[in-house]
């Protein structure tokens, strides 16, 4: 396990740098824009990343949120039951991720709400002959047709928006590490950060695959966006208020409250 240590006492360290935290949501703006330009101007070439059926794509990006809740839900609790064992301020502390639940639900059902209403079913490929009895892209599709709507991009918007929140939700790490813990909740502790580590990586990398391969520009952009504005107006805003879940702790854990 000492290797894992070492990793994440690098990460730490990184994550603490204020600078780097500020510039995360202003890296996945400039990729969407960057690699938007790349793909109108088709100077990336086609890789194993340009199919939407590659195995990161599959079984990863696309259940990407349930990835996100799946590593972060326990790691919230063990992390934040180290600052405060009351039932209510961890009560709270989840309550973000119920937060960003609903956000992503909203978002995501307003993507494909827009979709529907901005879309027209085509007949071929060539997209030159019109069903007008077919009203939605589900009817559309399950009818073998082609449907083609303003379909603002959900991988960048979850892309995005998984990301910062992990970025939020394990920073309580930084004061963690010198924390009296006991072996098995260091261990998990510090498995569950470099996994959610890990997964911010590949977020960046398979958001990057979107922005060169997928979409149209505006379809992009709108979506990183709203990530980014989702991050902003929880963890900027709202989180600072006191009638809120409140951001994830910033301060040294006390030993009174680790031994109780």
């Amino acid at each position: 396990m000492a290797a894992i240590d070492v990793i994440v006492d690098k990460l730490v360290v990184l994550w603490r740098n204020p600078g780097v935290r500020q510039k995360i949501p202003w890296m996945f703006i400039v990729i969407s824009v960057v690699g938007s330009i790349l793909k109108e101007l088709e100077l990336v070439p086609q890789t194993y990343f340009s199919s939407s059926k590659n195995v990161v794509n599959v079984y990863f990006v696309k259940v990407s949120w349930g990835w996100t809740l799946l590593l972060l839900t326990p790691f919230l609790l063990l992390s934040n039951s180290t600052f405060s064992r009351s039932v209510s301020f961890l009560g709270w502390r989840l309550l973000s991720l119920v937060v960003a639940t609903i956000i992503w639900y909203i978002c995501t059902e307003t993507f494909f709400h827009i979709e529907d209403m901005t879309g027209t079913c085509f007949e071929n490929d060539a997209l030159t002959v019109i069903n007008k009895d077919l009203i939605s892209k589900a009817t559309c599709r399950q009818a073998g047709f082609h449907w083609q709507g303003y379909d603002i991009s959900g991988h960048s918007f979850i892309l995005t928006y998984s990301a910062l929140l992990i970025m939020e939700e394990t920073s309580p790490m930084a004061f963690l590490r010198l924390a009296s813990l006991s072996v098995l909740p260091r261990m998990v502790l510090n498995l569950l950060y470099v996994a959610l580590n890990l997964f911010i990586i590949i977020w960046v990398w398979m958001f990057a695959c979107t922005s060169v391969y997928f979409h149209d520009p505006s379809h992009k952009l709108l979506g990183t966006m709203c990530g980014v504005l989702g991050w902003y107006v929880t963890y900027q805003f709202w989180y600072l208020k006191s009638w809120s879940p409140g951001q994830p702790p910033q301060r040294q854990p006390k030993k009174q409250k680790q031994q109780a």
